[in-house]
């Protein structure tokens, strides 16, 4: 699905374990996705005004089970800001549970 998707995209288990695509590694000035992993505080990646409504819903997926469509500004690699709608699923493998997020930056 990384691969194929027209959107980009992540999977988050906490800052440790995460992936993303390489259509979000590019959209945030990573050269690819095994950068933007490496990046040990995931909220680094996220623009102050947007941790929490992030925060809150990554916690509705993982104790509730809720999606959610929230509005994130996230930041770049090189400083700058990309603004998005991201549509944030949980999701169940083998014993762990994860939260799928799918990013559209906005024009």
């Amino acid at each position: 699905v990384f691969e194929s998707s027209e959107q980009a995209m992540y999977l988050y288990l906490d800052d440790t374990h995460k992936a993303c695509n390489q259509k979000l590694a590019a959209l945030l000035g990573y050269r690819t996705p095994q950068e933007w992993a490496r990046v040990e505080e995931f909220t680094a990646l996220v623009a102050e005004r947007s941790v929490e409504s992030l925060v809150t819903a990554y916690s509705n997926a993982m104790e509730r089970m809720i999606g959610s469509t929230i509005e994130v500004t996230w930041k770049k690699k090189s400083g700058g800001t990309v603004d998005s709608t991201v549509i944030l699923v949980p999701l169940a493998y083998n014993g762990h549970l994860f939260a799928l997020h799918f990013l559209s930056p906005k024009t």
